[in-house]
């Protein structure tokens, strides 16, 4: 297969991976999704990522229609990513992407909470055993000692259940005898320390006796001290080398030259012969080593394969079920033959990563069985969310794009119950605030074509007449409702103009989020549950009494004070006082 097929890369991202991989070796690395296998070769780590998501993912990844759409896609990528177990495991979390089948979508739900189940079913201390091992798998991807180290710490931890039976059914004997064998093989001919112990010591003598050959001057220094007579030296050197070297003596007698003409040519002469006979013996011992090493390693081959598999795959898992377990995922039900997305209980994963104390949301479009305290309509395909300012309209946008992606990619959902029908295209449009007529062209031509080619098709558009003036921007937006309706799609859509877009097709309906007041603290309070056939309210007097509470300067609470007439002084004052009173 030629490397230009790839979606996103180009000649020369061909020609460096040709170059610095090979062909093969890198098809493997994009087929396998092995980002460190591209970024080694010189790709960014952004660059890489993309390429693989795409390659895995291939048309799945239309579903994200929307720049919008794809950073919340990102950012739940970086959430799950935060609780990887082994850095090859936090790259696998990097490409997930959406699944293109239902079938697809529930088998990676099995795997993701079965693994789930067998991480909470672990005490404390086991936890830690077992991450202790993840982390001897914490190297390159292409690392087999890793994996094989990682796989027996696993066997020691003792778990074998759920995500972590295929290494407990790993042969132990065989994965230690590839441990040996893989710590001992250092690349071509070359044999670690510690694999045999004669190399050890033939490797061990060879050093101190090449010490020894730097500074000739000093061993002379030191035999002509000990030897009286000329005709001792040989044994002063003899014994001398047995003792700092641990050479044995006859070995050193066979390196002593015939001749010399004097102390120094006679011990420069010995040393050097006997460092290349150690030399020679050491290489010797180390091809014979090796050799049994990698008789072993053939062995054992297929254990180490199947190590490094299923070590592989309990880590993205186990990484999974720990961010599952971090925020309270659930199931969600899987529908094809309806469109419709269904929450209970729903929370923003952004909001919660945060440490935000988040009101749980219960809401729906489309035709739905979810059973709720706050039964959401069924039936109607579009909603017109309306309501007070930072009133988290669009945290519930984000919050229904969140479930929406998770549980097309295969994972559980952040919601007390779920109910998702498979969509095609995901249109999720943030509040852009710019009247500039670049940016309303560009918002249209990234939010209709999808409505109209992708099929079915999920709409979160944040407040459209952010880009427009109010006028138009009604007339568009009640464009979008109809077309959105007509194309028996879903939609949100959030905006302060409810009262312009009526009538609205009988497939749609109004929904309001209402503040309540100021808090003692002068905090807005707001039920973030909206209440359902009913215009929210904009509350701006909330806003305006809290301004004048806060202003210290006569001058600037004079200003406040005439909004404040403006907006009803009444309602201002009445929320002055209840906040007071509450305090």
């Amino acid at each position: 297969m030629r490397l230009e097929e790839y979606w996103g890369i180009g000649p020369k991202t061909s020609e460096l991976l040709a170059e610095e991989l090979g062909v093969e070796r890198a098809v493997e690395a994009i087929e396998g999704a092995d980002t460190r296998a591209l970024t080694a070769a010189g790709l960014s780590r952004g660059r890489a990522t993309r390429i693989l998501r795409r390659a895995t993912g291939k048309e799945a990844m239309d579903l994200l229609a929307t720049r919008d759409a794809r950073d919340v896609y990102k950012e739940l990528l970086d959430l799950a990513e935060q609780h990887a177990v082994t850095d090859a495991a936090a790259d696998r979390v990097r490409v997930l992407t959406p699944l293109p089948s239902r079938e697809a979508m529930e088998e990676r739900l099995d795997d993701v909470l079965a693994a789930r189940d067998a991480w909470a079913s672990l005490d404390e201390p086991t936890r830690s055993d077992v991450l202790s091992a993840f982390e001897r798998r914490t190297n390159p991807e292409g690392d087999e000692l890793g994996a094989v180290r990682a796989a027996l710490a696993l066997q020691d931890a003792g778990v074998d259940a759920g995500v972590f039976a295929p290494v407990a059914d790993l042969d132990g004997d065989a994965l230690a005898d590839a441990e040996r064998a893989l710590a001992g093989l250092q690349g071509d001919d070359r044999v670690g320390a510690g694999a045999d112990e004669e190399l050890d010591r033939l490797r061990d003598r060879l050093g101190r006796v090449e010490d020894l050959a730097a500074a000739p001057a000093e061993v002379v220094e030191e035999l002509e001290s000990a030897a009286r007579r000329p005709s001792e030296f040989q044994d002063a050197l003899s014994r001398y080398l047995t003792d700092e070297a641990g050479v044995d003596a006859a070995r050193v007698r066979e390196a002593m030259p015939g001749e010399a003409a004097d102390a120094h040519g006679f011990v420069d002469a010995s040393l050097r012969a006997l460092s290349g006979d150690l030399r020679e013996a050491v290489d010797e011992r180390e091809r014979d080593v090796a050799a049994t090493l990698e008789e072993d390693l053939a062995a054992a081959r297929d254990t180490v394969d199947r190590a490094v598999e299923a070590v592989d795959d309990a880590a993205l898992y186990v990484s999974l079920a720990r961010f599952a377990m971090a925020y309270d995922l659930t199931r969600p039900a899987l529908v094809e033959d309806r469109e419709t997305v269904a929450v209970r209980g729903a929370r923003n994963l952004a909001l919660a990563a945060g440490g935000a104390d988040v009101q749980p949301v219960t809401y729906a479009v489309g035709d739905h069985d979810l059973e709720a305290g706050r039964d959401p309509p069924r039936g109607d395909r579009v909603a017109v969310l309306t309501g007070a300012n930072s009133g988290g309209k669009t945290t519930l946008l984000e919050t229904l794009c969140q479930v929406q992606l998770l549980a097309q990619m295969g994972l559980p959902v952040p919601a007390e119950a779920a109910e998702v029908g498979l969509v095609d295209a995901v249109v999720f449009h943030r509040r852009h605030a710019s009247f500039n007529a670049g940016v309303l062209e560009s918002t249209l031509r990234s939010v209709v074509p999808p409505l109209t080619d992708a099929g079915r098709t999920l709409m979160l558009v944040d407040e459209f007449e952010a880009i427009t003036e109010p006028g138009s921007a009604a007339e568009l937006l009640h464009g979008l409702v109809t077309l959105t309706v007509d194309r028996a799609a879903l939609g949100v859509f959030v905006t302060h103009l409810a009262d312009d877009l009526e009538p609205l097709p009988d497939a749609a309906r109004t929904d309001g989020i209402f503040a309540e007041g100021l808090t003692p603290d002068l905090e807005l309070s707001v039920d973030y549950q909206p209440r359902f056939g009913t215009v929210g309210k904009s509350t701006p007097e909330f806003i305006v009494s809290r301004l004048v509470a806060n202003a210290d300067d006569p001058v600037e609470r004079s200003g406040f004070e005439t909004l404040a007439e403006a907006v009803g002084e009444e309602a201002v004052q009445r929320t002055l006082s209840d906040a007071r009173w509450s305090a």
